[in-house]
């Protein structure tokens, strides 16, 4: 019960104090399983993700998340565990045996969707990092799973870096068309394709 309030606390939050409009610009909002891969700026990043998703798909879709930075502390365990539901990965590779995908696998098949940032670390420079192999390797693992692009735009301005109170500027969550890994496709160019079909969904001034 105290996971369910907190999450509609947050997402209602998320929504009044941002303005987020949801564009679903290259597909509908159905409940099919999907990896949802944004641009990554602000730690707000996949909240705001999340709280524009329906309430019906918000309750099948998952982030995937750091577990260092997750598990360091009982309020964070918490919120990542108990509201968002999180899929936690090991980036240190504190077992080099273990597949750090296997996570992200195992909640796909059990029929979630995720939320992904294929940059890997937050960008605090216009454009985008090149993308982690991640993406590609779920792809090609689960060729089932549609791979939607996602652009949030102007979060990192409502809220910048060291500053306690967020700015009046509305931001927008673009949902772009489904990719699917083409037969024969690498991963380098396919990544470099998934990268183009993010960038174009950005506003100009970004």
């Amino acid at each position: 019960m105290l996971g369910h309030l907190s999450a509609f606390f947050i997402t209602s939050s998320a929504r009044m104090l941002t303005g987020a409009r949801s564009l679903w610009l290259g597909c509908a909002p159905q409940k099919t399983k999907r990896i949802y891969f944004a641009n990554h700026s602000s730690h707000g990043d996949f909240v705001l993700l999340w709280a524009s998703l329906p309430p019906e798909l918000r309750a099948s879709t998952r982030p995937v998340a750091g577990a260092d930075y997750w598990l360091s502390s009982p309020v964070r365990r918490f919120v990542i565990n108990r509201v968002f539901r999180g899929v936690l990965v090991d980036r240190e590779r504190s077992d080099p045996s273990c597949n750090p995908l296997q996570p992200m696998l195992d909640a796909l098949d059990e029929g979630h969707s995720l939320i992904l940032f294929p940059e890997g670390t937050r960008n605090l420079e216009d454009g985008l990092l090149p993308f982690k192999g991640g993406l590609y390797r779920l792809g090609l693992a689960r060729p089932d799973v549609e791979l939607v692009p996602v652009w949030i735009a102007n979060l990192n301005r409502v809220m910048p870096k060291g500053r306690a109170l967020p700015l009046p500027l509305l931001c927008t969550v673009g949902f772009g068309t489904p990719l699917s890994i083409n037969e024969q496709e690498g991963k380098d160019a396919f990544l470099e394709r998934a990268r183009k079909a993010l960038l174009a969904l950005a506003p100009e001034e970004a």
